[in-house]
C-alpha cells in the first residue's frame, strides 16, 4: 500500500501558532530552509474520498495530494493545531466539513481574495 500525504506551508504566523506544540519537531525545509512544512498522513482510502470530493485535486509522483480548494488546506492547518497532530484523524475532522468546504471553495473560484497581511511598524 503507497504513502499519502499533504503538504502544509508554513509561514511567520503560523510558526507563532505551532511554536511549543511539539508539531515543530517534525517541520521540514526545503530550497535550503527558505520554505518549512509539515506533512499530515493520508490513509489510502482517505486519499479516494479527497479525489472524490474535489475533481481538481490529484497525487503527485511523491505520493503528495495536492490541487487542493485554499478552503480545505486552511481548514487542514486548523485541524494540525487544533489536534496537535500529523495524523490521518486531522484529515478526517476536515472531511467532516466538507460541506462547508465546498461552499468556500466555489467562491475561490469566482474571487480570491489576497491574504490579510500584518503592517510592520
Amino acid at each position: 500500500m503507497a504513502e499519502y500525504f499533504m503538504v502544509v506551508l508554513l509561514d511567520d504566523h503560523r510558526m507563532a501558532k505551532i511554536r511549543g506544540t511539539g508539531l515543530e519537531e517534525h517541520i521540514k525545509y526545503m530550497f535550503g530552509g527558505e520554505l518549512r512544512l509539515l506533512e499530515v498522513k493520508v490513509t489510502e482510502e482517505l486519499k479516494d474520498r479527497i479525489l472524490q470530493e474535489f475533481e481538481t485535486a490529484r497525487v503527485d509522483s511523491r505520493g503528495a495530494i495536492t490541487d487542493l480548494p485554499v478552503a480545505f488546506m486552511r481548514e487542514l492547518f486548523n485541524q494540525v493545531v487544533e489536534k496537535r497532530s500529523l495524523g490521518p484523524e486531522v484529515v478526517e475532522a476536515v472531511l467532516e466539513k466538507i460541506d462547508q468546504i465546498k461552499e468556500a471553495a466555489k467562491k475561490e473560484s469566482e474571487y480570491l481574495p489576497p491574504p490579510e497581511l500584518e503592517e510592520e511598524e
